[in-house]
């Protein structure tokens, strides 16, 4: 019998705005946002002091100020958080080859058999979490489960600095208290919809058959079905390029209504776009897909020169390939929306980094 896996998923604290804090002593204790004050501005990340208030990333600037007037704003330097990251990774190293990293301050680890010999899983994310302060003075959170997807949800858990631990015989019991809305790649618009049909926690959707969930929600189906039970056998893999991040939505009832069609487009779009923003990573390909009642699927897609860097561009680049395809020719069962073909290397990526913020 395999070993039970002892996985890591290691997520930096309010990242980029605490790398400002470090370097600007002036801003400790103060609610700080990284980005630009600009009208089009757009917040890449906020310290816990902004976060009080409600201040998140991906919100527009002036929407932030509004929620907190005494926000201060930095201007980003990706090129330092790209080697704070670097030095984190190398920590990381130091205890497993299998590190999977998911953005510049998050990563999962397979720890199951280490470098370290550690027995314990929870005492290699102590010993990791203390190199990360010693070596960068920075604090981070750990989640520490049997597989990816409760990994993730334990590093949640207990923020900032600190770590949960869901073991083997409690994983099950943790995701069926869990309200959907809180699951991790479950966005607000399949949320919503699972809502709709009465599903509102992980017991209520491990009530579901695998068929429900793949009538109502796709290829998508089996995966919910899983990990409503705490099953999760994606490996870690080490640097392995992500090459798109869609949504799509299998709607409850056929649409005919243009209007109705776009509305479900942009929600779509919200959801990739939140995983855009959250990654700081951005792609030069849009793809819409319309699927009709007869099952007849339509593609439209468009690439850029540039990477889409702002939720307005993926909006209105969704919305005009929608409407490329009018006038409807059945009613719409099926949306998605999908961006990809991204940069290459982190110097390719850096250049539009800073798109958001001018």
């Amino acid at each position: 019998m395999a070993p039970v896996r002892k996985i890591i998923h290691i997520d930096m604290d309010a990242f980029y705005a605490s790398v400002e804090q470090r370097d600007r002593p002036e801003l400790k204790g103060k609610p700080v946002a990284v980005g630009s004050a600009k009208a089009r501005g757009v917040v890449a990340a906020a310290s816990y002091e902004a976060r009080k208030f409600g201040v998140r990333s991906a919100m527009p600037s002036t929407t932030a100020l509004r929620q907190c007037p005494e926000l201060i704003f930095v201007a980003p330097r990706f090129e330092v958080y790209r080697a704070v990251s670097r030095q984190i990774q190398t920590i990381f190293f130091e205890y497993t080859p299998l590190v999977e990293p998911l953005s510049l301050d998050e990563a999962t680890l397979d720890v199951t058999a280490n470098r370290r010999r550690c027995p314990s899983a929870s005492d290699t994310a102590l010993q990791i979490r203390k190199r990360i302060v010693d070596w960068t003075g920075l604090t981070a959170s750990a989640g520490i489960s049997y597989n990816k997807f409760l990994a993730k949800l334990a590093s949640d858990h207990n923020k900032p600095n600190g770590q949960f631990v869901i073991p083997p015989a409690l994983g099950p019991a943790f995701v069926e208290a869990l309200p959907v809305e809180k699951f991790h790649g479950i966005g607000p618009v399949t949320a919503a919809k699972m809502m709709k049909l009465g599903i509102h926690t992980g017991a209520d959707l491990k009530r579901q058959s695998v068929e429900f969930l793949t009538r109502h929600f796709g290829k998508s189906g089996p995966w919910y079905y899983d990990i409503a039970r705490g099953i999760d056998e994606r490996p870690v893999e080490p640097n392995r390029p992500r090459k798109s991040s869609g949504s799509e939505i299998t709607l409850a009832v056929d649409l005919t209504d243009p209007k109705a069609v776009e509305a479900q487009v942009l929600g779509q779009a919200a959801d990739v776009w939140a995983w855009c923003a959250k990654t700081r990573t951005f792609g030069h390909t849009v793809t819409v897909k319309i699927k009709y009642a007869d099952f007849r699927q339509i593609t439209r897609a468009r690439t850029l020169a540039k990477p889409v860097t702002t939720a307005r561009d993926l909006n209105e680049i969704a919305l005009a390939l929608t409407r490329s395809v009018y006038p409807l020719e059945n009613g719409v069962r099926l949306v998605g929306v999908t961006v990809s073909h991204f940069p290459q290397s982190e110097e390719s990526a850096s250049g539009q980094l800073d798109f958001d913020f001018n």
